[in-house]
């Protein structure tokens, strides 16, 4: 366990890469959007209520600007993995302590802005919209409800985008760019593979019912299984690496 927090500790020396640098470009890219809805009038649209009066309705500005920090998680595990690996290695770290510590800064990273995240979305709730009804920090259908579904949402996506990404590291460092290609492709292939077996059986409106009924919580719950299933993918792939 010691060894884990320290490998998890050798990554944040760099604290600019994995804390400072994902929240710089938030910040920027919402001071952006807030002037934007500030200098552009917002939208409307007519409502005819029942005693034939017209009401002037104005819409939200759902924005999805949010999910900059999520690419960046992913961006985070494969320079994670990718460009420090060989020098952790070197210092006598084994591929397993130092695969399971990376993973354990990921939880920790994603755990610590899942919860900034849900602080902002109720700041953003409790201020109209930051005064513009701006929905910078809220998604709808999956970061729009009760604030400890935002945080075990927004928890759950940053962590399987930091360990996808630290999947893709562990590829380019045993079979660098062309084993990153072949990797895509392969995904690509199982996910056409797919689709033609729900075609086959003529499964898609089956498909199409389970997503429309599933909740912000079930497709949390998928999305955790699916973070275990590529943890599993890179722990298998890191195990082989050589440096």
């Amino acid at each position: 366990m010691r060894t884990w927090v320290s490998v998890a500790r050798y990554h944040l020396v760099r604290p600019a890469i994995f804390v400072g640098m994902p929240w710089a470009i938030m910040a920027f890219s919402f001071v952006v959007n807030l002037i934007i809805f500030r200098l552009v009038p917002p939208s409307s649209h007519a409502v005819q209520t029942g005693h034939g009066v017209v009401q002037v309705m104005n819409t939200s500005h759902y924005t999805g600007a949010v999910a900059i920090i999520y690419v960046f998680f992913f961006i985070m595990g494969v320079f994670g993995t990718g460009a420090s690996l060989p020098f952790g290695l070197a210092l006598g770290v084994s591929r397993r302590s130092y695969y399971t510590g990376t993973a354990l800064l990921a939880v920790a990273l994603a755990a610590a802005d899942g919860l900034a995240l849900t602080v902002l979305q109720a700041i953003e709730r409790a201020t109209g919209g930051w005064g513009e009804d701006l929905h910078f920090f809220r998604v709808p259908y999956l970061l729009d409800g009760p604030w400890y579904l935002t945080w075990l949402t927004s928890f759950v996506g940053l962590a399987l985008l930091f360990v996808y990404g630290m999947w893709f590291g562990i590829v380019y460092r045993r079979w660098n760019i062309a084993g990153n290609v072949s990797f895509i492709a392969a995904q690509v292939t199982v996910l056409l593979a797919v689709a033609l077996l729900i075609t086959w059986v003529h499964g898609w409106t089956g498909v199409g019912h389970f997503f429309t009924a599933l909740s912000a919580a079930g497709l949390t719950g998928l999305l955790a299984a699916l973070t275990a299933a590529l943890l599993a993918g890179g722990y298998a792939t890191v195990r082989r690496v050589t440096v």
